[in-house]
């Protein structure tokens, strides 16, 4: 652990020690978004640019050294926080965004990465533009059933050993992000965190499955085929490789199958928390941790261990398999969770908070504009978590899940499509991507900088969300 992250613990634990006194008090402490100016957001901008230019202008540093940038943007929000609006608020929102966003965010990340790691497709797959669609097109089609995170973790070393021998891989990483680990988790609130908050909110299970479904094909099926034009110009380009000639044929097989199941109970420890309601909670310094996330995130944990210990060490390293990719995304997310705080306080002030004019343009003499809705929710996912901003932009649409399934289906609809299909404009959008670009440099890739990625999206995405606005929201 940096010595960053000690001091944010102990920050955590002075606050702790003035806890007591004011508990006794009016209850849990508020932040109100209002109060906020958009400087309050400065450490959550500077965890973003730190992200985009470090590795682009100080690789060696910034690998070495992200845990450490991290905290130090964590403690830049958290520190004058404190001396500004009193130790016990920052201790509340502290632990609030850790045990009700962090933790069960980086636990079903850690599961979903231990037991898709574990499963490995062995055999000669050649990287042609074939195969490399069809990598995609099934990537996307389990993507809503098992996770964006499970289907990306499941599918990216299979896809970087078929195109080991390709001199052009990095558009196959890119569209891989685009369709696995984002547009194909539309469809169930299993595949994407957005739509599983709205079903904790009291939208339909099958209610994405059958809204957002003709959106989804829509843009996935372009992507999809500007992928196989993209991949058959380069791969003609390249000519047969030698090192692939000379490769033994080994037939196709898939080891660690055990794991398979293990997938499945993922699914069904995050279905359980979202239809099972005890009505128990623990009260940790005003936040109530409820059982049934409790239980969840214990389940998830013991499902990790359980992949681990059952296993073949020798299939893992086979499968190129290291705790690099989580521990990056764990450090910096831990940052990103902590900085992002003011920002979203802020957007939940609505028309009263220093983004009014975001909240003020998606309604129009209070009737919902869904373009707006589908482009201001979109833009936000790209770089806050789209999580929250889903929630925020439902709640701002009313909140009432019965109306929005009905009346305002076509504004609800607007809030996902931005949430899951926008996360793919950059690298923060959605947590899977970031797992990607990890692993895919891990194993040599060249991948694009933050801005570089950025570009592909803009050339690539943005032109399809035009289309979609134009077909689904005017």
């Amino acid at each position: 652990m940096t010595r960053l992250w000690t001091l944010v613990i102990a920050l955590a634990a002075v606050c702790g020690a003035a806890a007591p006194a004011w508990a006794a008090g009016a209850g849990a402490p508020h932040l109100e978004g209002s109060d906020l100016g958009l400087l309050w957001a400065v450490p959550f901008a500077g965890i973003l640019l730190s992200i985009a230019i470090f590795p682009l202008v100080a690789p060696s540093f910034w690998h070495h050294h992200f845990g450490k940038i991290s905290a130090f943007w964590a403690l830049l929000f958290l520190v004058p926080f404190a001396l500004k609006f009193g130790f016990n608020l920052a201790l509340y929102e502290l632990v609030h965004v850790a045990l009700l966003e962090y933790i069960p965010f980086i636990i079903l990340l850690l599961s979903l990465f231990t037991v898709a790691g574990g499963v490995r497709l062995k055999g000669t797959l050649k990287g042609s533009p074939a195969v490399n669609t069809g990598l995609l097109f099934f990537g996307t089609i389990i993507a809503s059933w098992m996770g964006t995170t499970g289907a990306a973790m499941l599918l990216i070393r299979p896809l970087i050993n078929a195109n080991e021998e390709r001199k052009h891989k990095v558009h196959v990483i890119v569209f891989f992000i685009f369709l696995v680990a984002n547009i194909g988790g539309s469809l169930t609130p299993l595949g994407d965190p957005p739509l599983f908050l709205g079903f904790l909110k009291g939208v339909d299970f099958f209610w994405p499955t059958q809204y957002m479904l003709v959106p989804m094909i829509v843009v996935a099926s372009i992507l999809l085929v500007l992928f196989f034009i993209l991949d058959t110009f380069l791969y003609r380009r390249e000519g047969a490789s030698p090192a692939a000639a000379d490769k033994p044929y080994e037939p196709l097989g898939v080891e660690g199958l055990v794991n398979i199941p293990l997938l499945a109970g993922i699914v069904g420890a995050v279905l359980l928390s979202g239809v099972w309601k005890p009505g128990i909670q623990i009260t940790v310094y005003h936040v109530d941790w409820e059982l049934q996330n409790i239980v969840r995130d214990l389940l998830l944990l013991g499902i990790a261990l359980a992949s681990w210990l059952v296993t073949s060490r020798a299939s893992r390293d086979a499968n190129g398999f290291s705790w690099f990719p989580i521990l990056e995304v764990g450090k910096l997310f831990a940052g990103i969770f902590i900085t992002i705080i003011p920002a979203i306080a802020i957007l939940k002030a609505g028309s009263n908070g220093a983004l009014a004019m975001i909240i003020d343009a998606v309604s129009d003499n209070g009737q919902p504009v869904d373009w707006a809705y589908f482009w201001f929710t979109g833009v936000l996912s790209s770089f806050l978590d789209n999580a929250p901003t889903y929630l925020v932009f439902f709640n701002t649409a009313g909140g009432d899940a019965e109306a929005l399934m009905g009346p305002m289906a076509s504004t609800l609809l607007a809030i996902s499509a931005g949430a899951v299909f926008m996360g793919a404009n950059t690298y923060i959008g959605n947590a899977p991507n970031f797992m990607v670009k990890a692993i895919a440099e891990e194993r040599g890739i060249a991948m694009p900088s933050f801005f570089g990625y950025m570009g592909w999206s803009v050339v690539f995405l943005v032109p399809i969300f035009v289309l979609v606005t134009f077909l689904f929201f005017l």
